[in-house]
């Protein structure tokens, strides 16, 4: 698997974010989805027996839901 380099947002954004607003938000949690969806896999069996790995959607939630408040409360420091 090759990773592919992403650039990172800008100031702009952040600020935004941590501000309240609901586009900038978003464009974190779009940032981040990758590694989201990659640490909420879980295993399953469907009903052949078969083993497969699937995105388990309330850990999903929960990990965005955290995210989005620990943008709202972070602080920068000058």
């Amino acid at each position: 698997m090759i990773k592919k380099h992403r650039e990172p947002f800008e100031f702009e954004i952040i600020q935004a974010a941590i501000q309240g607003d609901v586009d900038s938000i978003n464009q974190i949690i779009t940032y981040f989805q990758p590694y989201i969806k990659a640490r909420c896999k879980r295993k399953f069996k469907d009903e052949f027996g078969q083993e497969q790995y699937v995105t388990d959607e309330y850990m999903k939630r929960r990990l965005e839901t955290k995210l989005i408040t620990k943008i709202l409360d972070f602080k920068i420091q000058v």
